[in-house]
């Protein structure tokens, strides 16, 4: 790896001006990973957003574009040349059997297109380039979810592949009109996490349904790590070595991290693009190392992912295994975190999607909700009593009152209406 690296980091310093800045006081010739300065998302998004990227190393004549909302709803932009295109669908096409793929299976393909957004397409070009043969169905995540469903059973689909957010509103839609679509015994997700209280919706529509990822990519870091056959957790991915490298840096100093279930910030390179080449790109995503030798990791959730209300910084992913472990009757299809301003101070909303329960039942699970909090965040309790920031709130609504990104047709996690006034 270390003479493929040291090519790359060449490359980039000399034909990348944002490279050639950025390694600007590093030795002429550097094949140290762990000696390179991690790249600064707000300094390499402005440098590529320039009239003229900084960060290409070259004009773009041929491959294909797409585009990412990001955590923030700004959109950025990569670009990929057709041979980086074809490499990256093959790759990870070869880790669809780990994920359950059989050959002769019929996949609905039911990720978003349009409006420059990847997974449809991706889907698609992965499926093509898959080890097994399977029949495809390109369905599309913005079909009326009759359509979707009428699709599933006169084409006898056994494989749905789609964001967990639009699974569950398939099962939902399933459970509410045909009742059950037993044919279809494989689900493969992407571009969130998946969890307890989705996979019982999922067996409801499809009994005995098997829930795995699909991988782990993004659009910008590209193609990271495919699932593991026989693996239960399907958090558990190994790295598509020795093409990509990933580490795990501890949040706090920057060291990277080895041993196996210690939490770190995931940090992507990409020995194979060039085009717009990815050297120690922190992807947004917290692991841990589950085999560190043959580089399978747990994604545990988003890193540095929190609302912050008043002075008070509550995790995302804290709030969502508080809804989860606090829900034992099932009423909770979804959840979102809402953050408004009002009478001078910030409230916390949590926003449920119902999947059942009365008045009564919702009242006692706010009020679990509200007293395991004040017990897992006291500083958020404190600033309540002293009347710094508004009690957490609820607002229950039914599974499509939860906002989705209109392009991705993914959860937002996280609305914050503060800054519009609303």
């Amino acid at each position: 790896m270390n003479a493929q690296l040291a090519e790359l980091i060449s490359f980039a310093r000399q034909n990348s001006p944002y490279y050639r800045d950025l390694y600007a006081e590093l030795p002429a010739e550097s094949a140290d990973l762990t000696a390179l300065p991690l790249v600064d998302h707000t300094a390499y998004w402005k440098a590529h957003g320039a009239p003229v990227s900084q960060v290409l190393t070259g004009p773009h004549t041929e491959g294909i574009v797409f585009k990412t909302g990001g955590t923030t709803g700004a959109p950025r932009v990569s670009r990929y040349t057709r041979d980086e295109w074809r490499a990256m669908s093959r790759r990870f096409g070869d880790g669809l059997p780990a994920a359950g793929l059989r050959t002769g299976d019929r996949v609905a393909n039911l990720f978003y297109a349009g409006e420059l957004y990847s997974s449809f397409v991706f889907t698609l070009n992965c499926l093509q380039d898959a080890p097994v043969p399977t029949v495809q169905l390109p369905i599309g995540g913005g079909s009326p979810l009759d359509f979707t469903v009428h699709a599933l059973r006169d084409f006898d689909a056994t494989v749905i592949a789609a964001p967990p957010t639009s699974l569950c509103r398939l099962a939902l839609e399933v459970v509410n009109t045909v009742g059950t679509l037993p044919g279809v015994r494989l689900a493969l997700f992407s571009g969130e996490a998946l969890y307890g209280d989705q996979l019982s919706l999922l067996d409801q529509a499809f009994p005995g349904i098997e829930v795995r990822s699909i991988g782990y990519a993004s659009v910008d870091a590209g193609v990271l790590a495919g699932p593991v056959a026989g693996e239960a957790d399907p958090r558990v991915h190994e790295v598509f070595t020795p093409d990509k490298v990933v580490e795990l840096l501890d949040p706090e100093t920057g060291e990277p991290i080895e041993e196996p279930g210690r939490p770190g910030r995931v940090v992507a390179t990409d020995l194979v693009r060039r085009l717009m080449p990815v050297i120690r790109y922190p992807v947004g995503d917290m692991a841990e190392w589950v085999d560190f030798p043959r580089r399978r990791l747990r994604l545990l959730g988003r890193s540095e992912e929190g609302a912050r209300v008043g002075v008070v910084t509550v995790y995302l992913e804290d709030l969502r295994q508080l809804v989860e472990t606090e829900d034992k009757r099932g009423l909770v299809a979804g959840t979102q975190v809402v953050l408004r301003h009002r009478e001078t101070r910030d409230e916390l909303v949590l926003r449920l999607a119902a999947r059942r329960g009365d008045g009564a039942d919702r009242q006692a699970l706010e009020d679990a909700l509200t007293q395991r909090l004040a017990c897992v965040r006291p500083m958020f309790d404190e600033h309540v009593r002293q009347g710094k920031i508004h009690p957490l709130a609820f607002e229950w609504v039914d599974v499509d009152g939860l906002t989705l990104n209109p392009r991705t047709g993914k959860l937002v996690r996280l609305i914050d209406e503060r800054m519009s006034g609303s």
